[in-house]
């Protein structure tokens, strides 16, 4: 009984991931959305600049958060952002996006305004640059809203 409910969750779960790392529809840099709500409306991003990622090395190791490093989480390093926050990273060479969860402190490099794992950087197609401009934007959620029930199955 418990294998068909992870099966949808982790199909529902995927396919909610995969819609996150699209590129925008729109070409203009300066649309964002509210994911819930999917309005678009224009904003200034909370940073432009320099991303890097970081991978095995640290692989295991426990971030700001307590929680251990996983490179295949998208997750990411910022030196301020209250850590559990979402921001919607773009890669402005190409276009692509996709929503992380900050969950540690970083980066440590002057100049860089961000550490991605390694399975961000891979969504972003960051290819063999280590290095990367992005347009980073603080994504708003609705904390009063109850939580949203993705599946339910009865047997």
């Amino acid at each position: 009984m418990r294998r068909p409910i992870a099966h949808t969750l982790a199909v529902v779960l995927l396919v909610a991931s995969l819609g996150a790392a699209q590129r925008p529809a729109s070409s203009e840099s300066g649309n964002t959305s509210n994911l819930q709500s999917g309005q678009v409306t224009k904003s200034k991003p909370y940073q432009i600049g320099t991303a890097s990622w970081y991978g095995d090395y640290f692989q295991g190791k426990p971030t700001a958060s307590g929680e251990p490093y996983n490179m295949y989480d998208l997750t990411a390093a910022h030196p301020t952002l209250p850590l559990g926050s979402l921001v919607r990273v773009t890669n402005l060479r190409n276009g692509r996006t996709i929503v992380v969860r900050i969950n540690d402190r970083g980066p440590v490099v002057p100049g860089r305004i961000i550490d991605l794992s390694y399975s961000t950087a891979r969504a972003l197609q960051f290819k063999a640059q280590g290095l990367q401009r992005v347009r980073l934007d603080v994504v708003r959620t609705r904390s009063a809203q109850p939580p949203v029930i993705v599946a339910s199955l009865r047997y």
